[in-house]
């Protein structure tokens, strides 16, 4: 579990975040969600470590990221899995080295076990048979795949999601949603993930945190998020005509 405990943070005199408090849970997809420049990015980016808060703590399991050393924080990262919005692949690396790489990096273990690992990995994500491509020859939705498979590689017990169905269409966001929950809950993972994809917080809304204003607005799962009466989530969730006929919809078949 990873716990937020009064986080503040400003930038340059600007305050992005105002005393954020929440809980991020074992084997659940936890997503935070907001309008750009809600403070969601810089929220994420804060749990990671990228950023130092100006007040409050972040436990991991019980232990304190924004009072760690160096050394500390360097240890917990190989607990971290990252997937970026971009996928961060290196586009001179084949997909199996790119899923080796951080084996490569932080792993005592011999070559043959790291390979085996990757392998792993590859399959896991439905990509075997191409692992000795390279990332321009994969699609968008298979070099996502190829990132969660570098996420995973060093078994990780907390994976974060930068925006991960960013340029993806609908059906292929479907298929990374569901690779990511599953995931999740076979390692029993604590996942936080990043997003403004409604599709996904419907889909694996677990746990989800509502940001506005730098402020925590709201917090519950895909079902309550429907059915809240917060107008400011309201606003954001059903911000189309075809959403909000659809919470008009939902309304009148639960009353």
């Amino acid at each position: 579990m990873i716990a937020v405990e009064n986080i503040s943070k400003s930038f340059d005199g600007r305050q992005v975040l105002h005393d954020i408090s929440v809980e991020f849970l074992n084997g659940r997809t936890n997503l935070i969600i907001g309008q750009s420049g809600s403070g969601k990015t810089v929220l994420l980016n804060s749990i990671v470590g990228l950023h130092q808060p100006d007040s409050g703590h972040i436990y991991y399991d019980g232990r304190d990221i924004t009072v760690m050393s160096k050394k500390e924080r360097t240890m917990l990262r190989r607990e971290i899995g990252m997937l970026f919005q971009g996928s961060a692949l290196f586009d001179s690396m084949t997909l199996l080295e790119n899923v080796m790489f951080p084996l490569d990096m932080f792993s005592d273990k011999s070559y043959k076990e790291r390979k085996a690992r990757a392998m792993l990995c590859i399959d896991r994500v439905n990509l075997l048979g191409s692992e000795h491509k390279h990332p321009a020859e994969l699609s968008g939705g298979m070099q996502k795949r190829a990132a969660i498979a570098r996420a995973i590689a060093m078994e990780p017990h907390y994976l974060f999601c930068d925006e991960p169905n960013s340029g993806l269409d609908p059906k292929t966001s479907l298929v990374i949603d569901k690779l990511i929950s599953e995931i999740t809950h076979e390692n029993n993972i604590t996942t936080i993930v990043n997003t403004h994809d409604m599709n996904s917080v419907i889909g694996i809304g677990e746990n989800i945190l509502f940001i506005n204003n730098g402020t925590a607005a709201w917090q519950g799962n895909s079902k309550e998020v429907l059915t809240s009466n917060n107008k400011m989530l309201n606003d954001f969730v059903f911000a189309s005509e075809f959403s909000k006929q659809l919470r008009q919809d939902i309304l009148a078949n639960i009353h």
